[in-house]
């Protein structure tokens, strides 16, 4: 809410970089909502989240829809930071705001079909076959589908984009270093992006890979619930927890930082008085 407030009330907002990040807090906005809802209901009636029901299909329909658009979110940002670097010297193409409105309807497209498919039918509500045993009523088949390739895209294209601009940024420092100018500039953003790659690489590691371990779990366990209860469900809500971290993470990497929040805000303050220029995040 703070990134969405601060993004919002200032002159920011109409940067593409700028449309992204707002999508990224939305997404991970919706995310905490509905794992406080998931919370909930584990609270009020344990059974419900453990045995599966009806009632628990609409929550995790938002949940998976939310950190679906939060991958997809995090995707959209490394490209357009990598083409902002590498088309930065060339006229031909620039990330327009029009550009980062369509990603983020597409971002949201997808992840809404994605991951209403257990609303739609794919649910294993009314049956005992291949039932998930950490996420009932969902089916470990529709599990497998929505996990696997969007790990893959978590992991895989960040680490190309991230890779490809720490390496232009290196080719030009040493172009530059070459003619006799100074490289100050670019070493410092080389080790800028080298520091902010790693972060998001030990946050998406950290979490979601339990996650995936947990759904490779399921697609391999043949136990039923009571023999599992209560050490695997102890380690569900672990990685719920590790996913509402990625969250509150996601605006500290991206958006804050924290020598510049204090500032942001302050200026905020002024903001309707004096309309002093907030200084860009």
């Amino acid at each position: 809410c703070t990134v969405i407030f601060t993004r919002m009330a200032t002159k920011d907002l109409h940067k593409p970089i700028s449309i992204l990040f707002c999508n990224l807090a939305l997404s991970d906005l919706l995310t905490s909502f509905s794992g406080f809802w998931i919370s909930m209901l584990f609270i009020t009636n344990p059974d419900v989240t453990i045995f599966g029901s009806e009632d628990m299909l609409a929550p995790y329909a938002l949940y998976t829809m939310s950190i679906l658009s939060t991958i997809y979110n995090l995707v959209s940002i490394g490209i357009e930071r990598y083409l902002a670097v590498a088309e930065s010297m060339r006229t031909r193409f620039r990330v327009a705001r029009n550009h980062s409105i369509a990603v983020v309807l597409i971002n949201w497209v997808l992840a809404f079909f994605l991951g209403c498919l257990p609303l739609m039918g794919w649910n294993c509500l009314h049956t005992e076959k291949n039932l998930s045993v950490l996420y009932s009523p969902f089916c470990v088949d529709y599990l497998i589908f929505i996990a696997i390739p969007n790990v893959v895209v978590a992991f895989i294209i960040p680490l190309f984009t991230y890779l490809r601009i720490i390496i232009i940024l290196r080719k030009r420092k040493l172009r530059m270093k070459a003619c006799g100018q100074a490289t100050g500039t670019y070493k410092s953003a080389e080790i800028q992006v080298a520091r902010t790659s790693i972060f998001i690489w030990l946050l998406a590691l950290i979490s979601y890979a339990p996650f995936f371990a947990g759904v490779i779990f399921d697609a391999t366990n043949h136990q039923c619930h009571t023999d599992l209860y209560p050490g695997i469900y102890i380690f569900r809500n672990c990685t719920a927890m590790l996913i509402t971290m990625n969250c509150l993470g996601n605006p500290i990497i991206y958006t804050l930082k924290v020598k510049t929040l204090g500032a942001k805000l302050k200026a905020l303050k002024c903001l309707s008085t004096n309309r002093v220029r907030a200084c860009t995040i």
